[in-house]
């Protein structure tokens, strides 16, 4: 459990100037078994660094000579302004990293102005989540863990609470094997005494039950967990209005390819007939831009916002975005245009990736700080 206190905006601008100064203080505040969590994947491990390594083969290619006196990193999404194209994806147990939880990242994407995904495996209540958001943008994700009846009470519940979309996820029809937790003897609560006839109704979920949900309700749905043209090809021929793409951050198959990777053929497949959300590995603005020249409309953040909430709560999380609102707007300044909008493929290129990659290979320099 986090043991930070609130701190105030001059201290956290002062201890916290790059983004890699949060993991180490991040892995100081969590214990042994939570830190192998967060950074975590399954078995090898091997798709979560194809997700960094599906990031790092890409290089910028730069236009000059433009006028970018004035940047912006704004985007849109179901109507709310974001001060950036990011969302806070969906974390199991937010509890075991703030005692605050989701009301935290509520509270912190809301102030920010981008956001949140609540999973339905953290504290607290959907409805109380919605309370400490306010008026900003938020969707509440769902693990199936009962029938058509059950979800239809959760949809009522989110529709109720004011969450602008639902998210179900769609790659966790059997939990992973997630050797750094089994190393460290490490059971999260829900997995302790599973309730094997409930999560036998993620296995069960197929494209019938996102047919059903079309059928009955009017929110915007997102599928989180899609990992190629021919399913993503499927869910737009549903109505489906958001694809996530996603492999689980690597905690789910092993020896996937890296969501980078996966962007520019779902894209391609969808030619439109739905927004794409993908996450997995973003670490960096320049990997924000990567993401959106290719085709995506949002991207979430995992671990990189748990390592601002871990370290200072809810003014951690601002200040991580913050930072990454920066290094963005210097990308796109570089590239040589002002706003999102602008990019396109042609500013992207494959090129060698430079070193090892692995969780945290966006921060070479993330044992150095002051002092050091």
């Amino acid at each position: 459990m986090s043991k930070k206190t609130k701190e105030t905006p001059e201290t956290l601008t002062e201890r916290f100037q790059a983004l890699h100064e949060f993991i180490p203080a991040a892995e100081r505040t969590l214990s042994r078994e939570i830190w192998g969590y967060l950074i975590g994947g399954a078995e090898t491990e091997t798709t979560v660094a194809r997700n960094r390594a599906a990031l790092d083969a890409l290089a910028l290619r730069p236009r000059v000579l433009r006028d970018v006196s004035a940047v912006s990193g704004a985007a849109t999404f179901l109507g709310h302004h974001l001060r950036l194209p990011v969302a806070l994806a969906p974390v199991g147990s937010l509890e075991s990293f703030h005692p605050d939880a989701g009301a935290a990242v509520a509270r912190a994407a809301s102030r920010f102005g981008v956001p949140f995904l609540l999973s339905s495996v953290s504290q607290p209540s959907l409805e109380a989540a919605a309370k400490a958001a306010g008026d900003g943008p938020r969707i509440f994700q769902l693990y199936v863990r009962g029938d058509g009846s059950w979800v239809d009470d959760h949809v009522a519940r989110a529709v109720d609470s004011g969450y602008d979309a639902f998210c179900l996820t769609v790659d966790t029809a059997h939990y992973s094997r997630r050797e750094r937790d089994i190393a460290n003897r490490f059971v999260k609560p829900w997995r302790a005494n599973p309730d094997r006839a409930a999560m036998a109704f993620q296995a069960a979920l197929n494209w019938d039950d996102v047919r059903r949900f079309k059928d009955r309700h009017a929110i915007p749905l997102i599928l989180k967990g899609i990992a190629t043209a021919e399913d993503a090809a499927l869910a737009a021929e549903l109505g489906v209005e958001f694809i996530y793409v996603s492999n689980h951050g690597g905690r789910q198959l092993d020896f996937g390819l890296g969501t980078m990777a996966m962007l520019p053929e779902i894209a391609a497949a969808l030619r439109g007939r739905a927004r794409i959300i993908v996450d997995g590995g973003f670490s960096r603005g320049t990997d924000i831009v990567k993401a959106i020249a290719l085709g995506a409309d949002l991207v979430g953040l995992g671990r990189l916002y748990l390592y601002g909430l871990a370290a200072a709560g809810a003014e951690g999380i601002g200040r991580v975005l913050e930072l990454l609102e920066d290094e963005i707007q210097v990308a796109l300044g570089l590239l040589g245009v002002t706003r999102l909008a602008e990019l396109h493929p042609g500013f992207v290129a494959s090129a060698p990736a430079m070193g090892t990659p692995h969780v945290h290979s966006a921060f070479p320099l993330r044992d150095f700080g002051p002092g050091k």
